[in-house]
C-alpha cells in the first residue's frame, strides 16, 4: 500500500509522489488512525511491542517522547523501507501522571481526581524514514467540568475511557465533560497535526493536503 501520495497531473509531482514509501502506523490507537485517514494518508497497521513503563521521576514530556520514539523504532526493524508514524500521550495533574486506567474503578478515581480541575495533555510524536527520525511533543491544557458521580459513573459504563490516558476521549462521549481548551485540541485527540506537519520534512517529505510528498531537491546556486 503506498503511502498517500499526492498526485497533480504534472510528471514532476506524480514522480515525487511514486517515491513515497508505505506509510505505516506503530499504534493500535483508533484515534490516531482516525486523524491519518482525515489527513487523507493511506497506511497500515503494525502496533510496537513496547513496555509502556514510566521511569521513577521522569518528566511527563520526556516519557511521551521516549515511547514514541521506541515505538517507531521497535516497527522500523521489521519495517525498513516503511515511512514509520508513532505515538504515546498521558494526561498531568498536580504532578501525577495518568496513563490508561487499568479497569473501570481506576477510570472512576482518575475522573474524580479530573472533576473541576485544570490538567496537561502532554502527547509525543515520532516519525521515520530513510534512517531518519524525528520526534516532538504538543501539549494542551483542559478545563474538565465539576462531574457529579452519576456522570462519571454513566461515562464509565459506556467503556469509551478504558483505553484512553486520563479516562477520557475528548473526540467521542468524553467531550460532554469538558469546559475549556487551551492548545493543541488533536494532541488530546492523540495525535498533533501540527507537529505531524512540522516533522515530516525532518525525514525528507512534505505534507499537501490529502498526503505525503518527498521534499523537492534544493536550488542549486551558480553555473
Amino acid at each position: 500500500m503506498m503511502g498517500g501520495a499526492v498526485t497533480t497531473g504534472a510528471p514532476d509531482d506524480t514522480a515525487r509522489a511514486a517515491r513515497v514509501p508505505d506509510i505505516v502506523l506503530a499504534s493500535a490507537s483508533p484515534r490516531r488512525a482516525s486523524v491519518l485517514g482525515m489527513l487523507g494518508l493511506s497506511f497500515s497497521v503494525v502496533p510496537a511491542d513496547v513496555e509502556e513503563r514510566r521511569e521513577e521521576g521522569e518528566p511527563a514530556r520526556r516519557y511521551v517522547e521516549r515511547l514514541s520514539r521506541a515505538k517507531v523504532r521497535r516497527v522500523l526493524a521489521a519495517h525498513p523501507d516503511a515511512l514509520v508514524i508513532g505515538g504515546d500521550t498521558v494526561v498531568e495533574m498536580n504532578g501525577r501522571v495518568l496513563e490508561k486506567p487499568r479497569d473501570g474503578a481506576e477510570a472512576v478515581s482518575m475522573l474524580s481526581s479530573l472533576s473541576g480541575g485544570e490538567h496537561r495533555v502532554y502527547s509525543g510524536l515520532a516519525v521515520a524514514a530513510g534512517g531518519r527520525i524525528a520526534a516532538n511533543v504538543a501539549t494542551a491544557r483542559v478545563l474538565c467540568r465539576v462531574l457529579a458521580r452519576e456522570v462519571i459513573d454513566a461515562y464509565v459504563a459506556t467503556g469509551e475511557p478504558l483505553d484512553k490516558a486520563g479516562a477520557y476521549g475528548i473526540q467521542g462521549r468524553g467531550a460532554a465533560l469538558v469546559e475549556r481548551i487551551a492548545g493543541d485540541y488533536y494532541a488530546v485527540v492523540g495525535l498533533s497535526v501540527t507537529a505531524f506537519v512540522d516533522l515530516v520534512p525532518s525525514i525528507g517529505f512534505e505534507y499537501l493536503p490529502g498526503g505525503l510528498a518527498p521534499l523537492p531537491p534544493p536550488e542549486r546556486c551558480g553555473p
